[in-house]
């Protein structure tokens, strides 16, 4: 359940937002819902889909310590919830827990984003006894 997006620049913020809303949308319940959806944004063909890699194994509670980037993860959690997907697909008002976002510098002639979206295997917890 992954996407790659190689965007132009004059795409800007709200090509990264309809890049990721399709990629969570074409995914539907394919991606078992309730989900986290990493995203990498910048660099190369590469770099952005092991960013989005990475952003799955951050913490779901710790947001971006760069302010509009944590600004575009609450939105597009916002607005991917209002997609009424849900819990396995079968509709309600939580499709993502949480939509993490990494970036890097790229090139300017180009806006690669990815999109990676975790499946069941994802969702752990740990405890010491």
């Amino acid at each position: 359940m992954s996407r790659i997006f190689m965007l132009k620049p004059a795409d800007g913020l709200e090509g990264i937002k309809d890049s990721i809303l399709t990629a969570v949308k074409e995914a539907g319940p394919n991606a078992c819902p309730p989900m986290v959806v990493g995203v990498g944004i910048g660099g190369t063909f590469e770099k952005c889909a092991q960013l989005a890699k990475q952003a799955l194994t951050r913490d779901i509670e710790k947001r971006s310590s760069i302010p509009y980037v944590k600004d575009l993860e609450s939105e597009m959690l916002e607005k991917i919830n209002k997609l009424g997907i849900g819990p396995g697909g079968l509709g309600g008002r939580i499709t993502a827990l949480a939509v993490n976002i990494e970036t890097y510098p790229t090139h300017i002639a180009g806006l690669p984003v990815a999109v990676n979206i975790c499946c069941h295997v994802n969702r752990h917890a740990h405890r010491v006894i």
